[in-house]
């Protein structure tokens, strides 16, 4: 079978990307070994959107079909330093709706799937796995676990951290591993969140609460191996009183409601990230620290970027071309430098003993939140705005 574009992994990124070309004459293939599936009561794995990431997915169609009623908006941040310090965010003061969205992954994924599933340009091969694949000059060619052949003039790998297709294509990845693991459990609380997130850089780790709908918190607490090893052993009462504790009990009592899963942090840099006739985009081509919760959100505009440059692509032109996906390379490079490097210092700033390092880091934190232009330049770029 022949396509323009191949996509391998129905991740967030993946299938927005194909979303995204729908209105386009691309021809398109999304390889994927399983379906999205919705989480039974509440996913462990949530995600805070940025408001240019929810209009990007208005525009796709996908935003106005989830359910109004199991997404929550943060209006307010908050964020604690290891000795008092303080860092808060306003929506209200910034003059917009919502800092953020707090969604679970696997009704996003649903979302995108059944819209895939109506796109008149798009197949889906799943269940399916790629095990082989050859870039050629003129076209990518995947061979599946089944045994079809498919060809394109694009092979967009979106297939996560542990990439097949980089790997497959020969796209070194520079690993740097944090001997952190992110813990991650959601919680009913005694008092209600009014729609704030809290964030603590405390000496056993980044210790994070989001809100859910209702009087509900989703936890992300970046542990040390030793102290994320002892978490995931604890009773779930045991667990609900630790949490509440770390987070100095601001929701009262917690209750756990799902359980607890950890999944081990790492830094990854891909220096390149596009080969002739293929690009990664999503977790294949970064990987950087959940403490600012803009993992999601650089996948994401990764699709939007890329979707954008090959709608916009005269149909003469070759999708595949070297000199156009490098292009889209470079477009990508700074904010995923950006970001890598001011969450991989943050963490090393907040993890260190040095002597007098407390007291710079703590300093600094409250200094910021006294000083409104710059608060406002670091919220406007999350926003991205």
């Amino acid at each position: 079978m022949s396509f323009d574009v191949i996509v391998v992994g129905g991740g967030l990124a993946g299938l927005s990307l194909a979303c995204a070309l729908r209105d386009t004459r691309l021809k398109i293939a999304l390889v994927e070994a399983r379906a999205p599936q919705r989480a039974e009561g509440w996913d462990a794995r949530i995600y805070a959107l940025s408001p240019s990431n929810a209009a990007f997915l208005q525009r796709i169609g996908a935003w106005k079909h989830l359910d109004t009623e199991r997404l929550s908006p943060i209006h307010t941040m908050k964020v604690y330093g290891d000795t008092g310090a303080r860092l808060v965010f306003d929506a209200y003061e910034a003059g917009v709706d919502e800092l953020a969205w707090i969604l679970e992954s696997s009704q996003l994924a649903g979302e995108l799937w059944e819209n895939l599933r109506r796109q008149s340009n798009v197949t889906l091969y799943c269940p399916a796995t790629p095990e082989k694949l050859d870039l050629g000059d003129d076209a990518t060619t995947l061979t599946l676990n089944d045994g079809q052949v498919l060809a394109g003039r694009l092979l967009i790998g979106a297939d996560g951290r542990d990439s097949w297709v980089r790997e497959s294509a020969g796209l070194g990845a520079h690993h740097t591993p944090y001997d952190e693991m992110g813990v991650v459990a959601n919680f009913e609380c005694e008092e209600p969140h009014r729609n704030t997130a809290f964030q603590w850089f405390r000496d056993d780790g980044v210790l994070a609460w989001l809100p859910l709908p209702g009087q509900r918190l989703s936890m992300v607490w970046s542990a040390p191996n030793a102290l994320a090893d002892e978490l995931m052993r604890l009773s779930p009462e045991a667990l609900a009183t630790r949490v509440a504790a770390a987070g100095e009990h601001t929701l009262g009592a917690l209750r756990l409601i799902t359980p607890a899963a950890a999944f081990p942090l790492r830094l990854m840099r891909v220096p390149t990230t596009v080969a002739p006739r293929l690009a990664l985009i999503g977790d294949a081509a970064h990987g950087i620290h959940p403490l600012s919760g803009h993992g999601i959100n650089l996948g994401l505009r990764d699709a939007e970027a890329l979707a954008a440059r090959l709608a916009a692509t005269p149909d003469w032109q070759d999708i595949g071309d070297l000199r156009l996906l490098r292009r889209h390379q470079r477009e990508r490079a700074e904010e995923t430098a950006l970001l890598q490097y001011t969450t991989h210092t943050l963490r090393l700033l907040f993890r260190e003993t040095l002597p007098g390092l407390k007291f710079v880091r703590n300093t600094g934190l409250s200094l910021t939140d006294r000083l409104p232009l710059v608060k406002n330049q670091l919220l406007r770029y999350a926003l991205g705005t």
